[in-house]
Order: C-alpha cells, then sequence, then structure tokens
C-alpha cells in the first residue's frame, strides 16, 4: 500500500433530489457563447460551425447558499447562470438521439467568472484559466433526475441580483441542445459518470459587489443562491 505525502483532498460532490447517495465529481467542461444573445452581449460572433469548451476544476465546485469570499486578482467578478448536465452512463462517439439516456440529472448552477481577466486571455488568444477556474467558481445547487426535470427545452432560465431580474431565457434558446453537446463532447472525450456539462449562459451578464445576494432558477429545479462577501 502507498503511503501519501499528505492526505488527498475530498472529492467534490453534489446532492440528487430524492438519492441518498452524493454524486461524486470527476470533470467539469464548460459550453462558451451558448445563447445568441450573450455571444452578441460579449461582442463576438455567433459560432454554429460547432460548440467550444473550457474546463473547470471539480474543486472549483461549492454548494449552494454559500458566502464567497470577493475573488483576489480581478475588480469585474461576472456571474453566469446556467443549466448543468450530470452525466450517468459511459458513453463515447454517441449521436444526438442517443445523448439523452447518457443523462442522469439535471441542475442549476453559476459559472462565476473573473471576467476582466478571461477579456485579457482572449484578446491575447490565451487560455481562460485565470478568468474561469477558481476556487468557488462553480456554485451548484442540488441536482434532480433526468425524468423529474424532463425533456430540456420550455423550462425558464432566470437570474437576480438582489431581488432585480438581470437574466432571463428560455432553455429553447440554446445554440446547441443538450442532446447536441454530449453527442459533440462524446466525440473528443469518454464521458462518464462524474462528468457535468455546464451549458452555457444567457444575455445579461454583469459584475457583483461585495454584500450582493445572487440567486438563479430554472423551472423544475432547486434554485441556486450565492451570496458575496468582503474581498480576502
Amino acid at each position: 500500500m502507498t503511503d501519501w505525502l499528505f492526505a488527498p483532498p475530498a472529492t467534490p460532490t453534489i446532492a440528487i433530489d430524492g438519492v441518498d447517495e452524493a454524486y461524486p465529481v470527476r470533470r467539469i467542461f464548460c459550453v462558451g457563447r451558448n445563447y445568441v444573445a450573450h455571444a452578441i452581449e460579449m461582442g463576438v460572433a455567433v459560432d454554429r460551425e460547432a460548440p467550444f469548451y473550457f474546463t473547470k476544476s471539480a474543486h472549483a465546485i461549492c454548494p449552494s447558499g454559500t458566502t464567497v469570499a470577493y475573488p483576489p486578482g480581478t475588480d469585474n467578478y461576472h456571474y453566469e447562470m446556467e443549466l448543468v448536465v450530470a452525466v450517468g452512463a459511459e458513453v463515447y462517439q454517441i449521436s444526438p438521439e442517443q445523448a439523452p439516456a447518457a443523462v442522469y440529472a439535471y441542475g442549476c448552477g453559476l459559472d462565476m467568472t473573473r471576467r476582466d481577466l478571461q477579456l485579457a486571455a482572449r484578446e491575447k488568444q490565451r487560455p481562460w484559466d485565470l478568468g474561469k477556474d477558481f476556487e468557488d467558481s462553480a456554485v451548484m445547487a442540488p441536482f434532480a433526475l433526468a425524468a423529474q426535470f424532463g425533456e430540456p427545452g420550455p423550462q425558464r432560465i432566470q437570474l437576480k441580483v438582489n431581488g432585480e431580474v438581470r437574466q432571463d431565457a428560455h432553455i429553447a434558446d440554446l445554440i446547441w441542445s443538450v442532446p447536441e453537446l454530449v453527442s459533440h463532447l462524446s466525440g473528443y472525450y469518454h464521458l462518464g459518470p462524474g462528468d457535468l456539462i455546464m451549458t452555457g449562459t444567457p444575455a445579461g451578464v454583469g459584475p457583483l459587489v461585495p454584500g450582493d445576494k445572487v440567486e438563479g432558477s430554472i423551472d423544475r429545479l432547486a434554485p441556486v443562491a450565492l451570496t458575496i462577501g468582503a474581498a480576502q
């Protein structure tokens, strides 16, 4: 038996409504610019050739209801409300028609973003890691089983800051649907249980300051909430 130099970190998990066991998270894939209006507000052309992705560490996850410190290195800390897909089967190179059977659960998530760092990296054609992958940048509410949520499309997705609506759309507005995303990703990765897909955010993203209270909702799912604390 191998002795550890230090104790390995705990596996990040997400609660599933109606299921006693927690869902252990392995990887987080995030879809960029998957709503037309959001692409426009970010000043880029809508790309319908293929979806594109960035990733977050599983250890970026924090549970809904948390108060997080305003993160270091940024003066432009943004919210992004998203539908999150939890994969529940081993799949590789599957079709969109096969993809729904691979989805285990859906949930509300926040893709927290250091926007100034992301845009600076984008301008220099560099990776977005500093802007996207940092502590507490993937806020997750408890998920619902896929059968409970139903087929993604008509559900409303919304985000409020201090009670004021900032984002408001429908899942049907996605450029690339959930089955298309699962299928496309499965052409490049052996997807399996523990993999999450954050499907993109609607228009209306914006900055937060200490003291702000964020609440995101999607019909038929538990809402996600976050409070912004002071900078450390």
